[in-house]
């Protein structure tokens, strides 16, 4: 289980640099909007793709490290085999099919986008923007696999197995 949990480590510590990188090239396009009346379009469009690198990318790691939002106000109190419930019957019913239903319907929008070879509609944007498109659902791939650590771990917890974790 824990070389499940290492891809999604070593993705949060790859695309966790994307968001600063994603701020320099924020402060650096305000300054050139607002110093020198000049935007880049490339730039605001690498923005975006930093955002969605820091953000998909790195949600399995999130999620790994219990830092993923989560409304406590009844689950902070419960025993860890109760928490080990709501994490399986989630994990089962609301985080998998999710994960798939959005794998599905995104590699079909991202298929869709790398045939037709799509590119940015902004001139001077950037190239191949169906691999925007295929990185979301890597995303979703990475978080499917983080949700199947969670799931394995709860049921490891309940069976009383903790120390396998």
């Amino acid at each position: 289980m824990v070389t499940i949990e290492n891809v999604n480590e070593l993705a949060g510590r790859i695309f966790s640099w994307s968001t600063g990188i994603m701020v320099v090239l924020i402060c650096i396009e305000v300054i050139l909007r607002y110093v020198f009346n000049r935007s880049l379009i490339w730039m605001v469009e690498l923005e975006i793709y930093l955002f969605l690198f820091s953000f998909l990318m790195a949600a399995g790691y999130a999620f790994k490290h219990d830092k993923h939002v989560r409304v406590d106000l009844f689950y902070a109190n419960y025993s860890k085999k109760k928490k080990a419930w709501i994490n399986l019957i989630g994990g089962i019913f609301l985080l998998t099919p999710w994960c798939i239903i959005s794998i599905i319907g995104c590699l079909r929008y991202a298929n869709i986008s790398w045939r037709i070879g799509e590119v940015s509609q902004q001139p001077g944007g950037l190239p191949a923007v169906y691999l925007l498109k295929f990185s979301i659902v890597l995303g979703f791939i990475l978080l499917l696999i983080q949700g199947i650590a969670s799931i394995i771990k709860s049921i490891l917890i309940i069976n009383g197995n903790e120390e396998l974790i």
